[in-house]
């Protein structure tokens, strides 16, 4: 039976908690009522699919790993809890994918008065792994070789020269292009950054005027047909290629820049890319720059 006693012990647990609130400044919520929010400030934002995508996905492993916690639940216990339980699942690369997925949400719910305090959620240590890039002998054989196919060809030596992601070449147009000044204007899918005047190698324009000049005159876009991952692995596997991706030619364009004494931030700028550690630990293999370092070491006068 309710009674006088009773009534003042919850009255004083509910003075407790929103006098908590009053003093902290949060406010309480439920998990889907946290997700909806985020994942739509997102989307104002102008956020592209992918990184919705991969944000609702760390969201939705959060939630299957720790539970639908509320704003007042979501403390280092339960950040702590999905690294461990999400690393027996991945490897570390995408386990710190997820952290940086967390952080933003996280610094978003304090923004937003929804977790208060510091969360400070740190990335995994991964192992360092060779950047995948071509040396200049690789890379004439790979042109050599993919020289029949006219629409592969061009692809390659564009992605060669400019460090553009495929996506980002394959929407091109002829207007885009300056030939007298051998620029281009580029427009990234992924990061929604556009370059009005991004520089192309006067060798790569030269041959991609005569490319352009045997297009149709009513043609906009500089390709018209898909890009061939059946064509593309034929050639891969001609060259004993197979681990190597399109994508490693972005690659091989920023190694070629470092291993020619260009600065970070100039590739990093050409990359699009947001960090310079991004550009040093993914991007650029500089093996060759730290042999040229080595070899400067007069051991042969030493023996």
């Amino acid at each position: 039976m309710p009674n006088k006693a009773l009534a003042e012990h919850f009255r004083q647990i509910k003075y407790t908690q929103l006098n908590s609130d009053v003093f902290t400044g949060t406010v309480t919520v439920d998990w889907n009522q946290i997700r909806y929010e985020y994942e739509h400030s997102k989307k104002v934002a102008g956020c592209v699919e992918a990184s919705l995508y991969e944000v609702a996905l760390t969201l939705r492993h959060f939630e299957r790993l720790v539970g639908r916690c509320n704003s007042k639940q979501i403390r280092h216990n339960a950040i702590d809890k999905y690294i461990l339980e999400r690393g027996k699942e991945v490897i570390r690369s995408t386990v710190n994918k997820d952290i940086r997925n967390l952080r933003a949400f996280i610094n978003w719910c304090r923004e937003n008065m929804y977790v208060n305090g510091e969360i400070k959620i740190r990335e995994l240590k991964e192992d360092e792994r060779p950047v995948k890039s071509l040396s200049n002998t690789q890379i004439k054989k790979l042109l050599s070789t993919s020289k029949r196919y006219k629409t592969m060809w061009m692809r390659i030596l564009l992605a060669l020269g400019t460090g553009l992601r495929l996506r980002d070449i394959e929407i091109w147009r002829v207007s885009d292009i300056d030939f007298e000044n051998s620029y281009v204007t580029t427009r990234s899918k992924k990061t929604r950054k556009s370059m009005g005047s991004r520089p192309v190698p006067v060798p790569i324009m030269a041959e991609l005027k005569k490319y352009v000049s045997g297009l149709d005159a009513k043609q906009e876009n500089i390709f018209t047909d898909n890009f061939s991952r059946y064509r593309w692995t034929k050639i891969r596997q001609k060259l004993g290629l197979e681990d190597f991706t399109f994508h490693d030619l972005r690659k091989t364009f920023g190694s070629v820049l470092a291993q020619r004494g260009v600065s970070t931030a100039v590739i990093q700028k050409l990359l699009e890319h947001s960090s310079p550690d991004l550009t040093n630990k993914v991007y650029t293999n500089v093996d060759p720059v730290l042999r040229h370092a080595v070899d400067q070491i007069p051991a042969g006068d030493w023996l």
